[in-house]
């Protein structure tokens, strides 16, 4: 059967959807429907503080490029971590795959290497280099069951 047989097709789609017609002047340069649908509800849900998405300056909320301190900010007001360290100082086997892949991916991805490189191409090769000479610029936060939290530099743990 084709679609001859219900009298229509062939010709292209002539059907009026009555929804409004755009053209080219209907959008200009500094349109964004997704801001203006947000301003319309009053409010920027799943936006973090400071109009950015995913939290502030795009952080990941488990770890953080730079000092502890940045990435404090990143939860709520109540939230804050601990100054007196009660976690063990070494780096445990889940946090130390975690960073060794974070820190490979970002090598992939052509993020900057921090030590020199003798001939090494393998970005797990080359961000275990970086961990054993403790250049990886990244913070672990470890959650307690009190819900504060503690983070630490990938420097200051001892790995083996």
């Amino acid at each position: 059967m084709s679609d001859d047989e219900y009298g229509g097709g062939g010709g292209g789609d002539d059907y009026d959807y009555g929804g409004p017609s755009f053209n080219e002047d209907t959008f200009d340069e500094g349109y964004d429907l997704l801001n203006q649908e947000a301003e319309a509800e009053g409010q920027g849900e799943g936006e973090g503080e400071a109009g950015q998405p995913n939290g502030i300056h795009g952080q990941d909320q488990e770890m953080a490029n730079g000092d502890p301190s940045g990435a404090a900010a990143t939860t709520g007001a109540g939230a804050e971590s601990n100054a007196v360290k009660v976690t063990t100082p070494y780096l445990t086997k889940y946090e130390r795959a975690r960073i060794l892949g974070t820190r490979a991916l970002q090598i992939s991805m052509n993020a900057p290497v921090l030590v020199p490189l003798d001939g090494e191409t393998d970005a797990l090769q080359i961000a275990i280099k970086e961990l054993s000479q403790k250049k990886i610029p990244l913070v672990i936060r470890r959650y307690l069951p009190d819900g504060s939290f503690e983070d630490w530099r990938v420097s200051d743990l001892i790995s083996d």
